[in-house]
C-alpha cells in the first residue's frame, strides 16, 4: 500500500487521496515549478483512515516517510535537524475540503538545541534562529503536547514588559533565548528530529477528530471518514529579516469578488503571524512599495493560478531575502456577494463559461443575499447558540408569547423567544421580526413556519431558559425580562444582547445576471410553498413559476379559528354545513388574492389536512362536564401524526372539501387570467381513497362551471411509504404527484420532526449513525429510494404523470440535484428558496457528465 507521495508525483486530480493542500502543492509544482515551491511530500488520506481506525501508523507508512524524507534531504543537500547546516521542515493538514484553521499545523520542525547554533552559524543571522527556534517550542507545544496557547503569551508579555519593548521583533537574541528555554520548561520537548517529525505527523491526524474540526465538518456537511493528509514541506524563511515576510494572497477582493487582488502580509514574519492576529498586517497593495519585484512576480502568478483553476484563487507566500516562494494555493472560500460578481466577471473575461461559472456558486449561501445580516465588522459577545434555522438577523425587544407580538409589533420591533411554538402562533411571527425557541431544530415547527415567512430564526437554543409566568429567560447569569433588547442570527445561530448594527440585503444586478443564465440552463422547474398573498407576490419577485404547495390550514388559523371550532364542535352534518357556509366566502377571498398574485400561474392547494383538534382548544380549558368538552375530548388522538388527518378527514366529513373545492372553483372563475388549478388530496394510502375524492372534487367543480383537465388537475400528495410502492395503482387515477418529503421521512425513519433534532440527532450524528439531518437534506439510500420508486411507478401507471417536490428539501441544493437526476419536473420550496433553487437546478445541468 502507498502511504506516500512527492510533490512532483501528485496532480489536482488526485485530491481525494493527497486532499486538497497536496494536490494544489503538487499541481502548482508542475504550473510554476521546483523552484517557486518548496518541495516535499504528502501522506495519505488513506493513512490517516488507517490511522483513526488501527489506533496507530499503518503498516509501511513510517518505512515510507523515512525514504521520501532521504529524497527531500538529497534534494536539498541537508539533513533534518543536522547540527551544522540543518534542514527544516513544516508539517501542515490537508483535508480534501479547505477547513482554514480547523487542523493543525507546525512550522520549523527540526530544530534543536544543537541545530539552532548551526542555523545560526549558516545564516549569519543569530536573532533569525533563535526566533524561528522560540516559534518551533512554541507550536509544538501547543499543537502536539496540548499546552494551552495562552501559557506562551502570557511569557511572551512578560519578557517584552521585562525589556521595555512592545513588538515580538524587538526582543534581542537573549530575550529570544530565554523565551525559547522557558516554553521548554511548560513540558517534555523532544530533541530528537525523528521523534519530532512522528509526534507532529500524529498530532496532524488527531486533529481531525478534535473539537473544533467536528464541529467545522457537521456545518459544513464534511463527512467523518474522509480523513486529512499530511504535508511536510522544506521551510522558507519569511522572518529572516527586513528583506524577507509571509502573506495571504487572493488573485480578486475575497469580499466584494471585485477583480483587484487582495491580501495581507507582514515582513520579517512567518505565515503564522499573519493568520493568527496577534500582529497587525499590511494590506497586499504596499508590498509593492516594500518589494517591487516581488510585488510583480506574485500578481502574475496570481493570474496564473487562476486561470489554470478556472476559479478565484487563496495563496500563501513567503520572501525569502528577496526570493518568492508559493506555499499553496486553493478556491477561495468568499461569501456570496462576492461569489456572484466572480461569476459574472469570469464570463464577462471569457475565463469561463456561464455554465461553469454556474458551478463555482455556492449555491446554500446564497441566503445571505436576501436577508438582512449583522454587520461583519460588529463586535458583540454570543450568550448563547442554537441551530441556524431561518438565515437573516434580526433585533428587537423580547416578547413571550405571540399575542404579545402581535400588540406591540405594530409600534416596535420585537422577537417572539419561547420554548417551542405551536400552530397557534403564527400570527405572532408575521408581527416579529425574529423567532428564538429553545427547544427544535432546523425541522421543527418554529423553523418551517420562519423559513417559509422570510422571518430570521435560531432554535434549539438549549441555554436558553424560558419562564413564561415569570416573564422572564435565563441565559446563564443574564436574567432578560419582556421588554428587553435581543438580537438573533439565524444564518449562524448566535444569540446576543448587543444591539448590534444590521446590514441590508441588495439584490444587485449580479445576482440578477447569473439567475438569468440559471433559468436558461436548468431543466426542473420552481415553484414556491405560498399561502397568502403576500408570500405568492414575494415568490414571484424571487423568480417562482407557480406555487407548488398551497396549505390551506393556515387560513383557518387567527380570527377565523373560532369559527372553525365552532364547526368542529358541530354536532351533526347539518350543524357543520351551517359553520361551513360562514367559512366559504372567507376561504374564497384567500383564493382570490393568491390567485390575483400569482397571474395565471399553476397554484396547487392542498386540501385540508391536519386533525381537527389543532384547531380547538384543550379540553380542560373548556368547562367541565359540558357537551363542547365531550366533544374536544372525543377528538383526541393518541398518535394524531397518524389519526384523522388528510384524506381521511374528507372521507369521514366531505362536507369540508366540498366547501373547498366551491371556494377554490369561485376564486378561479372571479380573476383574470385564471390559474391553472392543480388540487392536491394530502395523505394517500389506498388507490381507492383517491377515487372517492377525486369524484368529489370532479363532482362540486362540474356543478361550478369547471372540468377538470381544461380547468384544473387533480393529484395526491405522496408521503406514505405504501402510496411509493403502489404508486403505479394510484397514478392513473392522478394527473400530477407532489411528494411530500416532510412527512414522507417522518414516516420512512420513523422519526418525529418536532422531536428527532432536539433529542436525538446531535447524539446520532456524533455516533456517525447520520451525517445530518434527513430533514434537511433527503436521505437518498431510503427515503430517496422510495421517492424514486414512486417516481417510476408512478409514470409506468401514467405516462404523463407530472412529478414535483414540496417539502423543505425542495429548496436544498443538494436534495435538489438528487431529484433533477431522478426526472422530476419542479421542485418548490419557501419564497425566500427560490433564488437559491434556481441556481441549484442550474448546477445539476453544469456538473452533469458529458454525453
Amino acid at each position: 500500500m502507498r502511504w506516500v507521495y512527492d510533490f512532483s508525483d501528485g496532480s489536482r486530480d488526485m485530491r481525494d487521496l493527497l486532499g486538497g493542500k497536496g494536490a494544489n502543492v503538487a499541481e502548482m509544482t508542475r504550473i510554476l515549478g521546483a523552484e517557486r515551491v518548496p518541495a516535499g511530500f504528502t501522506i495519505t488520506t488513506e493513512a490517516c483512515v488507517a490511522y483513526m481506525d488501527g489506533g496507530g501508523f499503518p503498516d509501511g507508512m513510517s518505512g515510507q516517510v523515512r525514504e521520501a524524507l532521504d529524497r527531500l534531504e538529497a534534494a536539498a543537500g541537508k539533513t533534518l535537524g543536522d547540527a551544522a547546516d540543518p534542514l527544516l521542515v513544516s508539517v501542515r493538514s490537508g483535508a480534501r475540503e479547505s477547513m482554514p484553521g480547523m487542523l493543525d499545523t507546525v512550522l520549523n520542525l527540526g530544530l534543536n538545541d544543537a541545530s539552532v547554533a548551526g542555523l545560526a552559524e549558516k545564516t549569519g543571522n543569530e536573532r533569525f534562529a533563535w526566533d524561528s527556534y522560540r516559534r518551533f517550542v512554541q507550536m509544538f507545544g501547543n499543537v502536539v503536547r496540548g499546552v494551552e496557547g495562552e501559557r506562551f503569551e502570557g511569557e511572551i508579555a512578560r519578557i517584552k514588559r521585562d525589556r521595555g519593548v512592545k513588538l515580538d521583533t524587538e526582543l534581542d537574541v537573549a530575550a529570544l533565548r530565554e523565551l525559547t528555554q522557558s516554553f521548554q520548561s511548560f513540558y517534555d520537548f523532544p530533541q530528537d528530529p525523528a521523534q519530532q517529525l512522528e509526534q507532529a505527523i500524529r498530532a496532524v491526524f488527531d486533529s481531525w477528530t478534535g473539537d473544533r474540526a467536528v464541529s467545522y465538518r457537521r456545518i459544513h456537511h464534511i463527512p467523518d471518514d474522509w480523513g486529512t493528509a499530511v504535508n511536510v514541506q522544506q521551510m522558507v524563511f519569511g522572518n529572516k529579516g527586513d528583506t524577507s515576510g509571509s502573506g495571504v494572497a487572493f488573485s480578486r477582493d475575497e469580499v466584494t469578488g471585485e477583480p483587484e487582488p487582495s491580501g495581507d502580509f507582514l515582513a520579517n514574519a512567518q505565515g503564522e503571524d499573519v493568520v493568527s492576529g496577534v500582529r497587525n498586517t499590511r494590506d497586499i497593495s504596499e508590498l509593492r512599495e516594500w518589494q517591487p519585484e516581488v510585488h510583480a512576480q506574485l500578481m502574475e502568478i496570481l493570474r496564473t493560478l487562476e486561470g489554470h483553476y478556472k476559479d478565484m484563487q487563496d495563496c500563501e507566500f513567503t520572501v525569502e531575502e528577496g526570493r518568492l516562494y508559493m506555499l499553496q494555493t486553493r478556491n477561495a472560500k468568499r461569501p456570496a456577494q462576492a461569489a456572484v460578481r466572480f461569476a459574472v466577471d469570469a464570463v464577462q473575461e471569457e475565463l469561463l463559461t456561464k455554465a461553469e461559472a454556474i458551478a463555482t456558486i455556492d449555491a446554500g449561501k446564497l441566503d445571505a443575499l436576501l436577508h438582512p445580516t449583522f454587520d461583519p465588522a460588529a463586535e458583540f459577545t454570543v450568550l448563547a447558540r442554537g441551530v441556524a434555522a431561518s438565515p437573516g438577523a434580526a433585533k428587537g425587544k423580547i416578547v413571550f408569547t405571540a399575542a404579545a407580538a402581535v400588540e406591540q409589533g405594530s409600534e416596535h420591533d420585537v422577537i417572539l423567544v419561547r420554548s417551542f411554538t405551536e400552530a397557534d402562533d403564527v400570527a405572532g411571527f408575521h408581527a416579529a421580526k425574529g423567532i428564538l425557541t429553545s427547544e427544535g431544530g432546523k425541522a421543527s415547527h418554529a423553523a418551517l413556519v420562519a423559513r417559509g415567512m422570510g422571518v430570521p430564526a435560531v432554535t434549539g437554543a438549549s441555554a436558553v431558559e424560558i419562564d413564561v409566568s415569570a416573564g422572564e429567560a435565563h441565559i446563564g447569569d443574564v436574567v432578560l425580562r419582556e421588554g428587553d433588547l435581543i438580537a438573533i442570527d439565524g444564518t449562524t445561530g448566535a444569540v446576543t444582547v448587543d444591539d448590534v448594527p444590521l446590514v441590508d440585503p441588495e439584490v444587485n444586478a449580479s445576482f440578477e445576471t447569473v439567475l438569468g443564465w440559471c433559468d436558461e440552463l436548468r431543466r426542473l422547474g420552481v415553484r414556491a410553498n405560498a399561502d397568502t398573498p403576500e408570500d405568492a407576490r414575494k415568490a414571484r419577485e424571487f423568480g417562482a413559476e407557480g406555487i407548488g404547495l398551497c396549505r390551506t390550514e393556515h387560513m383557518f388559523l387567527g380570527e377565523r379559528q373560532k369559527l372553525m371550532a365552532d364547526m368542529i364542535l358541530a354536532v351533526d352534518e347539518r350543524g357543520r354545513r351551517a359553520e361551513l357556509d360562514k367559512l366559504l366566502p372567507l376561504q374564497q377571498a384567500d383564493f382570490e388574492g393568491l390567485f390575483e398574485a400569482m397571474e395565471g400561474l399553476p397554484v396547487t392547494i392542498r386540501l385540508l389536512d391536519p386533525p381537527l383538534h389543532e384547531f380547538l382548544p384543550h379540553p380542560s380549558e373548556l368547562p367541565e362536564g359540558s357537551a363542547i368538552r365531550a366533544r374536544a375530548e372525543s377528538l383526541q388522538e393518541v398518535n394524531p401524526m397518524l389519526g384523522m388527518r388528510g384524506v381521511r378527514l374528507g372521507i369521514v366529513y366531505p362536507e369540508i372539501y366540498e366547501m373547498q373545492v366551491i371556494a377554490i372553483c369561485r376564486a378561479a372563475k372571479a380573476v383574470s387570467p385564471a390559474p391553472h388549478l392543480e388540487i392536491m388530496i394530502p395523505l394517500i394510502d389506498y388507490e381507492k381513497e383517491l377515487e372517492l375524492m377525486a369524484g368529489l372534487v370532479e363532482r362540486v367543480a362540474h356543478d361550478e362551471g369547471l372540468e377538470r383537465g381544461a380547468d384544473y388537475s387533480i393529484g395526491t400528495m405522496m408521503e406514505l411509504p405504501r402510496a411509493c410502492f403502489i404508486a403505479d395503482h394510484i397514478s392513473p387515477l392522478a394527473d400530477f404527484f407532489s411528494f411530500g418529503t416532510n412527512d414522507l421521512t417522518q414516516t420512512a425513519l420513523g422519526f418525529s420532526r418536532d422531536d428527532i433534532e432536539g433529542k436525538i440527532l446531535a447524539r446520532y450524528i456524533e455516533t456517525r449513525i447520520l451525517d445530518r439531518s434527513p430533514f434537511e437534506t433527503i436521505d437518498t439510500p431510503g427515503v430517496g429510494q422510495m421517492l424514486r420508486m414512486g417516481a417510476w411507478l408512478g409514470r409506468q401507471g401514467n405516462p404523463t404523470l407530472k412529478l414535483g417536490v414540496c417539502g423543505e428539501h425542495g429548496g436544498d441544493p443538494d436534495s435538489i440535484e438528487f431529484f433533477h437526476h431522478n426526472g422530476l419536473d419542479y421542485v418548490s420550496c419557501s419564497p425566500f428558496r427560490v433564488p437559491i433553487a434556481r441556481v441549484a437546478a442550474a448546477q445539476a445541468v453544469a456538473t452533469e457528465p458529458a454525453p
